[in-house]
């Protein structure tokens, strides 16, 4: 089973080699042409549109466990990665190493 790239129904299932379709919407695909670009955008706090490789800033102080201050607001952010999930950036923090970040809380450098 394979998820559905135009309604998300975890119920896709193959037809053919290299063929799926879904029993909910009909839709059918082939996972090798199904793009990253069908994934939907994601915003900063400003309503921009982001992408992997852009700057950002960070909006405000930002607590990190483990660690003896949090990442300040105004840190640049460079070469980000966007993930799936609830904190949907990647990124490498000096001082501070590998982090995930909300987009909510950062902008477009």
């Amino acid at each position: 089973m394979m998820p559905c790239p135009e309604c998300e129904s975890p119920y896709g299932y193959a037809v053919q080699d290299d063929f799926y379709t879904c029993p909910e919407c009909s839709f059918e695909w082939n996972p090798a042409q199904v793009s990253i670009e069908s994934a939907p955008p994601v915003f900063d706090a400003n309503g921009q549109i982001l992408a992997d490789g852009d700057s950002v800033i960070v909006l405000k102080n930002l607590p990190v466990k483990g660690a003896s201050g949090p990442i300040k607001a105004g840190t640049k952010v460079k070469n980000i990665r966007l993930v799936e999930g609830d904190h949907n950036i990647d990124c490498k923090i000096d001082g501070f190493g590998a982090m995930a970040l909300k987009s909510e809380f950062v902008r477009k450098a």
